[in-house]
């Protein structure tokens, strides 16, 4: 059995892959100060949950884009299972050429969730991340990652909002009744869900007139259905489009 480890700047996603099967997936707080005692204990909890033989899990791989944290990890791997993870960085084998300027640049999760959109859209296909950050990670026909975009996520800039603004409060992202809001909550909802949907619109419009009109598209990350919802241009969201992409390249380097 395969354990995915995928360590985001809010969360650590965590699957289990049985073959080419997901079995079990769970999410963690990101914890940037964590032990690998800590971890440890977290993921035996996890196991222990779902009854879950933590015995059985003979592989691993990992994805990080927390530095601090990519050791803790991989020592939390070797004592828990016995194995030395895979990580994703210079030398893995993807099977997706980084046409960029500077391929240590790129994020793992971007290469990560690239492979699998490749793999399920072919290309020219374009993989929106709703994360901490939001990624617009493109594909080229040939299959290449040819770079993308970079904004702040939605939950970032709602939180930078109201630190600046005194009188605003947060608010849940919910669809409110009307574009027009009538009240503070529903005109910051107003604005978060339908001028964030408008931004992904736009974007996917400029994507598409350089990568081709045929380009296809997949969200995923913490509020892709909320978002993409709102969209005209996204029609499948992957929830656990890092995970099968961490299970991919795992195939690729045995």
């Amino acid at each position: 059995m395969l354990l995915a480890i995928d360590i985001g700047n809010t969360n650590v996603a965590l699957g289990l892959f049985e073959g080419p099967n997901l079995t079990h997936h769970w999410r963690l707080g990101t914890h940037h100060k964590a032990t690998s005692d800590e971890a440890a204990v977290a993921l035996r909890a996890l196991f222990d949950l779902q009854s879950q033989d933590i015995g059985q899990i003979d592989e691993a791989i990992i994805s990080c884009v927390v530095p601090p944290l990519q050791p803790i990890y991989e020592r939390t791997c070797t004592k828990l299972f016995g194995c030395t993870p895979l990580v994703i960085g210079p030398g893995i084998r993807t099977g997706m050429p980084l046409r960029v300027d500077n391929p240590r640049e790129v994020g793992a999760d971007r290469i990560v969730n690239a492979v699998a959109a490749h793999q399920m859209l072919g290309g020219p296909a374009l993989a929106i991340d709703f994360g901490t950050a939001t990624s617009f990670d493109c594909i080229s026909q040939d299959g290449e990652f040819v770079g993308g975009a970079i904004v702040p996520g939605v939950l970032i800039s709602l939180e930078a909002l109201v630190q600046r603004a005194s009188k605003l409060s947060s608010v849940e992202i919910v669809r409110p009744p009307n574009v027009i809001g009538k009240n503070t909550v529903h005109n910051l909802q107003s604005g978060m869900l339908f001028g964030y949907a408008g931004l992904v619109d736009s974007m996917v419009g400029r994507i598409r007139e350089e990568l081709g009109e045929d380009l296809q598209i997949v969200a995923t990350g913490g509020l892709a259905h909320v978002i993409a919802s709102e969209t005209k241009s996204i029609r499948r969201v992957e929830p656990f489009l890092t995970l099968e992409g961490l299970r991919l390249i795992h195939e690729r380097n045995r």
